[in-house]
């Protein structure tokens, strides 16, 4: 998602194939995607920041209702066959916002690029996509802690001819790479050597899995969740072993969180102790496991981790 690589993608709807729009979570802020636009959002709101941490948790529960900015990626957040708001985001959003005393949850849809801006131009309220946190987008939102964390993980033909592994085995057998409109996963493989000009960029893992089973591609990447949902019917492709990529040569594990305006702390924070007993008790996994996450995937991470010490922890 992009929704980078973000998504255990198996229902026909949401981002696979029937829902228009980039994927998610992995979407870089640093990626042309966001461009200008996100960057002068968050300007704009960051400058006005209050010293209270504003009034939206209240002008919610007087509401009644919370605004969550989707971009229909399986399993992260989407609309169902049968016109239902779900997904990972989604689910654990109308559970936290309940015990806040928020009843009812609203999907606005858009494209993962436009998560950010949206977010910070008031058309919702919150981002509910399962966003990476990282330090470009922690300098345009503030991030609730994540809810899962994640390793990333190839498609590739059967039996893995090319013995390709991490992006070490893609750039030294000169394999034909492929990845997601904005994916986290495009920085990864160029960090590894891979020339940037030659990578393949697909809408989506579905498009990317059709590219491998078609011989386009030797190998797409994505998440770990979003390889292994998307191959579970292929006959000729399988996902490789999740791995830890390589950030400024250091082992980086993603986390994925909800987003909130900078000035919106005493709403991050509410969620976020919500959030801290949800994790405690179990409940977390409970909501997430349906749509594909495994225990490996909960996290103790922490916003301030990911953004490596800046505004958005």
């Amino acid at each position: 998602m992009v929704s980078g690589s973000r998504a255990a993608m198996a229902p026909p709807n949401g981002n696979d194939r029937d829902t228009p729009g980039t994927t998610r979570r992995t979407l870089l802020a640093g990626v042309a995607a966001l461009g200008a636009l996100g960057a002068a959002g968050c300007t704009r709101v960051a400058t006005a920041s209050t010293e209270d941490g504003g009034d939206l948790l209240d002008r919610l529960r007087a509401a009644g209702v919370v605004r969550l900015g989707i971009a229909g990626e399986i399993p992260f957040g989407y609309i169902d066959k049968n016109g239902d708001l779900t997904g990972e985001a989604p689910e654990l959003a109308k559970v936290i916002f309940k015990r806040l005393g928020v009843d009812r949850v609203q999907p606005v849809p858009t494209e993962f690029g436009s998560l950010i801006p949206g977010l910070n131009s008031q058309q919702f309220d919150v981002v509910a996509a399962g966003m990476y946190v990282n330090p470009e987008r922690c300098e345009q939102v503030i991030f609730s802690d994540p809810d899962y964390q994640m390793l990333d993980s190839f498609i590739v033909r059967k039996g893995n001819p090319k013995g390709l592994h991490d992006y070490k085995d893609v750039v030294e057998k000169k394999a034909r790479f492929a990845t997601g409109t904005g994916y986290a996963e495009i920085q990864y493989a160029v960090e590894a050597g891979y020339k940037e000009s030659d990578i393949l960029i697909v809408p989506d893992q579905v498009a990317g899995l059709n590219a491998v089973e078609a011989g386009r591609v030797d190998v797409f990447a994505g998440t770990a969740l979003t390889t292994r949902e998307v191959v579970k019917k292929s006959g000729k492709a399988e996902a490789t072993k999740a791995f830890t990529p390589l950030v400024g040569g250091k082992p980086h594990v993603d986390g994925g969180a909800f987003a909130f305006r900078p000035t919106e702390t005493k709403l991050r924070d509410a969620f976020n102790a919500e959030l801290r007993g949800l994790k405690k008790s179990g409940e977390l996994f409970r909501i997430l496991k349906p749509f594909g996450f495994t225990e490996a995937e909960m996290t103790d991470l922490t916003a301030k981790e990911l953004c490596g010490g800046g505004t958005g922890g």
